[in-house]
């Protein structure tokens, strides 16, 4: 699981960048159409979790406890909970919740294969 958390931090962290450029264009949108949009606000915050799980994950990669995937659980569950559900008009957010999702799940995987081990 070592790997995955190197592989996962690196993505995200990438991924951070191409999501924030996104939101501030979709902002940018929100705010021309003056629909009451909130999609950009959200894509920001979708980019700050992926930045802080990316870290969390990288730090806490060696990390033999389960402390380090408890927080990535929480960091990209909250992710991919306001990724997959406030969406609006920014439809790639699905992408980045998904993403975010898969990432929480195999942090749950990486708990269950530990007590499993142990």
């Amino acid at each position: 699981m070592k790997t995955w958390r190197l592989v996962a931090g690196i993505l995200s962290i990438v991924f951070f960048v191409v999501v924030m450029f996104q939101s501030c264009a979709a902002g940018i949108v929100n705010s021309m159409e003056d629909s009451g949009g909130v999609s950009g606000s959200v894509g920001i915050l979708v980019g700050i979790l992926l930045l802080t799980g990316g870290i969390v994950s990288i730090a806490v990669r060696r990390n033999e406890g389960n402390g380090g995937s408890i927080a990535l659980i929480i960091i990209f569950g909250l992710a991919a909970l306001f990724g997959l559900l406030a969406h609006g008009n920014y439809t790639d957010l699905i992408i980045w919740g998904t993403w975010s999702g898969v990432n929480a799940i195999l942090a749950l995987v990486s708990i269950i294969r530990g007590k499993v081990r142990g």
